[in-house]
């Protein structure tokens, strides 16, 4: 019996724990899926026979020790400032390791060791991370073997509610880590490049400066991720004159986000005294100059100069911002864990909902003098609020990864991402019997369009 040890049943576990019990006979796997609460941990994995649930917490260094030297490979879908004590661990007992996390500075350390031990510790195979990288690779390699010389990159991807369960205003509900999306876009400016010029969006204008995609009929936006230029390097396009890399939300989205941008309230940096007496009318008012007489409303329109008759203004009342009788009821919150409260009452996908994947890249290329461009793009429905889209596109190439690292199919060691043709061939190849494909094709060469750019 091989044992898989997944530490971390969250939204992103169903198809993870399911595509692994489902090889668990004919592979030999038992698999334990440990989490903080073990409610969770049992809702992940049924009533399969192969599998159990326990109790965990990361933080117990005995019972971390013990469940990590009892696997033959550890997948960790914890929030990623949490992986590197496992990392260690792995380390000290010769264990594989996978995660869906972003390389951390201190993963990127262990890698001499994870090379010296002969482990395997794949990041990077969510969705995005993930997919991206596999899917942005194959077509590269592609290219590049034709001796092609690559001018242009640009991918988008964004985790959006399905259309027939798109039911506000704002066209979105949270199918990810809520507190990710409130924070989105912070901690530095956007980083890109566009035709051989460098261009940087701090965050207080990043959401006003956006580009439209039109997929088949369906019409998207998209605002710049925080550093693009690092991705030369990484899929080795040091000299390209373009490198974009976006989240998709649909039109419309990013102009009314950009109202609680300005207003303060996606602030994590300081909390709020006596904010779980606060209504959100009263949270509101925080960020409104003082008036003895003009309402919260008025002092909201005339501050942000929104017409009372615009759309921007009834995205803003469908939340019920303005209601003095629903509380934040949380102590010493930040203006942006209270936005993450007032936001998941309307945002919250409801058992029956779909999310839906939208992943687009963008190649451009010159070979024998001509110029030609590739585009790639994914779209991928959820089943309803636990099988959801995200779920699957982040889980399945978890999954698969861990058993292809298991069954040594994926053998070459260190810390790394899926860029390499060992490991995104087959991962790609596999997708594709989950309903995760691509659909390729060849247009006339546009380069940097601004005519797709607003603001």
């Amino acid at each position: 019996m091989r044992n898989i040890l997944v530490i971390g049943a969250g939204k992103s576990c169903s198809y993870l724990t399911e595509y692994l019990q489902k090889k668990a006979t004919t592979e030999n796997l038992h698999i334990t899926v440990a989490d903080i609460s073990l409610e969770n941990a049992q809702k992940s994995i049924g009533n399969h026979l192969s599998s159990k649930a326990i109790e965990f917490d990361v933080f117990n260094e005995e019972q971390r020790i013990k469940e990590i030297q009892k696997a033959d490979i550890v997948v960790s879908m914890l929030p990623a400032r949490f992986h590197i004590e496992v990392a260690k661990n792995c380390i000290e007992f010769k264990k594989h390791l996978v995660t869906a996390s972003y390389i951390s500075e201190e993963m990127k350390e262990l890698d001499a060791l994870v090379k010296e031990r002969g482990l395997v510790f794949m990041n990077e195979i969510g969705l995005d991370p993930g997919i991206d990288h596999m899917s942005a690779m194959d077509v590269i390699h592609r290219i590049s073997d034709q001796g092609a010389k690559i001018l242009l990159f640009e991918s988008f991807t964004g985790g959006l509610v399905a259309p027939e369960s798109d039911n506000n205003l704002w066209n979105y509900k949270f199918t990810w880590n809520p507190r990710n999306v409130v924070l989105a876009g912070q901690g530095g400016a956007a980083m890109f490049i566009q035709e051989g010029t460098y261009k940087y969006i701090p965050y207080h204008k990043l959401f006003r400066r956006t580009e439209f995609l039109s997929l088949g009929d369906q019409k998207f936006e998209a605002y710049a991720n925080r550093d693009s230029l690092k991705y030369r390097s990484i899929y080795g396009l040091e000299n390209i004159s373009t490198m974009y890399r976006g989240t998709i939300r649909k039109v419309g989205f990013s102009r009314a986000w950009n109202i609680f941008v300005q207003l303060g309230m996606t602030d994590d940096s300081y909390t709020i005294e006596g904010s779980e007496h606060m209504s959100y009318r009263d949270f509101v008012n925080l960020f409104l100059a003082y008036s003895p007489s003009d309402s919260v409303e008025l002092k909201l329109r005339s501050y942000l100069k929104i017409d009372q008759d615009d759309v921007m203004w009834d995205k803003l009342v469908e939340l019920d911002l303005f209601s003095s009788t629903k509380k934040v009821g949380m102590a010493n919150a930040t203006p942006a864990q209270i936005l993450q409260k007032i936001l998941s009452d309307s945002w919250t996908l409801q058992e029956n909902d779909k999310d839906m994947i939208v992943m687009h890249h963008k190649f451009g290329y010159e070979i024998n003098g001509e110029k030609h461009q590739i585009e790639s793009s994914l779209m991928v429905k959820g089943e309803n609020q636990t099988f959801t889209a995200m779920a699957k596109t982040v889980g399945l190439p978890v999954a698969i990864a861990t058993l292809k690292i298991l069954n040594k199919e994926i053998t070459t060691p260190g810390v790394q991402i899926p860029i390499t043709k060992e490991v995104y061939a087959p991962i790609l190849k596999e997708l594709e019997e989950y309903g995760i494909v691509f659909n390729e094709k060849k247009v006339p060469y546009l380069g940097y369009n601004p005519d797709n750019v607003n603001g």
